[in-house]
Protein backbone atom coordinates (compact mmCIF):
# COMPACT_ATOMS: atom_id res chain seq x y z
CA UNK A 1 0.00 0.00 0.00
CA UNK A 2 2.87 2.51 -0.07
CA UNK A 3 2.53 5.37 -2.18
CA UNK A 4 -1.48 4.77 -2.35
CA UNK A 5 -3.78 6.78 -0.33
CA UNK A 6 -5.30 5.34 2.89
CA UNK A 7 -7.25 5.99 6.10
CA UNK A 8 -6.03 5.08 9.52
CA UNK A 9 -8.30 5.09 12.48
CA UNK A 10 -5.97 5.69 15.69
CA UNK A 11 -6.51 4.26 19.62
CA UNK A 12 -7.45 7.84 20.74
CA UNK A 13 -10.10 8.09 18.22
CA UNK A 14 -8.37 10.13 14.86
CA UNK A 15 -9.11 9.39 11.58
CA UNK A 16 -6.50 10.48 9.16
CA UNK A 17 -6.51 9.99 5.51
CA UNK A 18 -3.01 10.96 3.34
CA UNK A 19 -0.99 9.43 0.84
CA UNK A 20 1.35 6.20 2.54
CA UNK A 21 5.13 7.32 2.45
CA UNK A 22 6.63 4.58 4.76
CA UNK A 23 6.32 2.31 7.84
CA UNK A 24 8.56 0.22 9.73
CA UNK A 25 8.38 -3.44 11.70
CA UNK A 26 6.46 -1.56 14.36
CA UNK A 27 3.85 0.04 12.33
CA UNK A 28 4.94 3.62 12.63
CA UNK A 29 3.26 5.30 9.69
CA UNK A 30 4.42 8.03 7.74
CA UNK A 31 1.46 9.96 5.70
CA UNK A 32 1.89 12.48 3.12
CA UNK A 33 -0.45 15.89 2.71
CA UNK A 34 -2.47 14.07 5.43
CA UNK A 35 -5.68 15.15 7.05
CA UNK A 36 -7.76 14.22 9.90
CA UNK A 37 -11.47 14.00 9.79
CA UNK A 38 -13.38 15.01 12.98
CA UNK A 39 -16.78 14.03 13.40
CA UNK A 40 -19.86 15.87 14.85
CA UNK A 41 -23.52 14.82 15.07
CA UNK A 42 -23.94 18.40 14.32
CA UNK A 43 -21.99 20.32 12.01
CA UNK A 44 -20.65 17.62 9.56
CA UNK A 45 -17.12 16.42 9.29
CA UNK A 46 -14.10 19.10 9.82
CA UNK A 47 -11.29 18.63 8.15
CA UNK A 48 -7.77 20.12 9.84
CA UNK A 49 -5.03 20.26 6.91
CA UNK A 50 -1.70 18.48 7.86
CA UNK A 51 0.84 19.56 5.21
CA UNK A 52 4.11 17.91 4.94
CA UNK A 53 5.00 14.61 6.11
CA UNK A 54 2.72 13.13 8.85
CA UNK A 55 3.80 10.60 11.49
CA UNK A 56 1.83 8.59 13.41
CA UNK A 57 3.17 5.80 16.13
CA UNK A 58 2.75 2.14 15.79
CA UNK A 59 1.41 1.82 19.05
CA UNK A 60 -1.58 4.12 18.33
CA UNK A 61 -2.15 2.49 14.81
CA UNK A 62 -5.92 0.73 15.29
CA UNK A 63 -6.79 0.04 12.13
CA UNK A 64 -5.30 1.07 8.57
CA UNK A 65 -7.25 0.43 4.89
CA UNK A 66 -6.70 1.53 1.37
CA UNK A 67 -8.93 4.33 -0.15
CA UNK A 68 -10.95 4.64 -2.58
CA UNK A 69 -10.15 7.87 -4.18
CA UNK A 70 -13.42 7.68 -6.65
CA UNK A 71 -15.88 7.36 -3.70
CA UNK A 72 -13.86 9.28 -1.31
CA UNK A 73 -13.90 12.26 -3.58
CA UNK A 74 -17.66 11.68 -4.88
CA UNK A 75 -18.80 12.13 -0.41
CA UNK A 76 -20.15 15.65 0.46
CA UNK A 77 -18.14 14.79 3.46
CA UNK A 78 -19.89 18.68 4.98
CA UNK A 79 -23.28 16.70 4.84
CA UNK A 80 -21.87 13.82 7.03
CA UNK A 81 -23.20 13.77 10.59
CA UNK A 82 -21.94 11.47 13.19
CA UNK A 83 -20.69 11.14 16.56
CA UNK A 84 -17.20 11.54 17.09
CA UNK A 85 -15.24 8.33 17.15
CA UNK A 86 -14.51 7.36 21.07
CA UNK A 87 -10.40 6.60 22.55
CA UNK A 88 -10.44 2.34 22.71
CA UNK A 89 -10.67 1.31 26.10
CA UNK A 90 -7.76 -1.84 26.73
Amino acid sequence: MVGSQVTVITNDGKHYVGLLRGYDQTWNLLLQECQERVYSAKSGVQIIQNPGIYCIRGDNVAIVGEVDEEADAAMDLSAIRAAPLVPIRH
